[in-house]
């Protein structure tokens, strides 16, 4: 029984010792790969590359072509009547659009410029100039003066590629401009120069 109480006395002094000798361990990451994981939560929080076609949708033509057989322009076209004035009669709208900017510009039939928006104009500094709610922004603004100097239709043209290309043209339905037709007149290249390599994040 002595020997007893003796083992359990000397067992509860070695745990006691060990137990204030080697304090309980913390586990932690070396900062090399907090690093890694960062960058890699980073990258996957990212939205996809965007080409400057967001809010575009791929339609089916043949369907469109078979309910509408006014869908392209004919021969007939530039003496048709949209409102009662004639097609090459009917004012310009121009949309630049830039991955950095996007510029309105207004024209009469003849291609004289009426009026001139750019995004910078409307007050978005910097890397905002090149969203699709600045585009949007600014569609508004210049339709707006627009239509008080009785500008009610316009034909668009837009060239370019940025994400300003559809919100424009939101825009300047919201501002209540009547749409006629809309040409894509980007310029292409058939043999352009090799791409520059990716951007390392």
């Amino acid at each position: 029984m002595v020997l007893l109480k003796t083992f359990t006395a000397t067992l509860a002094n070695v745990l006691r010792r060990t137990a204030v000798a080697t304090p309980a361990r913390t586990l932690h990451q070396s900062a090399p790969l907090l690093k890694v994981e960062d960058r890699k939560a980073m990258l996957a929080s990212l939205p996809g590359k965007d080409e400057g076609t967001i809010g575009e949708r791929s339609i089916d033509i043949d369907s469109m072509i078979l309910k509408k057989d006014r869908f392209f322009p004919d021969a007939d076209t530039p003496t048709a009547l949209f409102g009662g004035v004639p097609f090459n009669e009917i004012p310009i709208c121009n949309i630049r659009v830039s991955p950095n900017n996007t510029i309105i510009t207004i024209c009469d039939a003849k291609g004289a410029p009426q009026f001139i928006r750019s995004c910078g104009i409307e007050g978005f500094k910097n890397t905002r100039k090149g969203t699709n709610i600045a585009a949007q922004a600014t569609a508004i603004s210049i339709c707006t003066k627009a239509i008080e100097r009785g500008y009610k239709t316009v034909r668009v043209t837009v060239r370019g590629l940025g994400p300003g290309r559809m919100s424009a043209i939101k825009g300047l339905e919201m501002a209540g401009m009547n749409i006629v037709s809309i040409t894509d007149s980007t310029r292409v290249s058939w043999n352009p120069p090799r791409p520059r390599k990716q951007r390392k994040l």
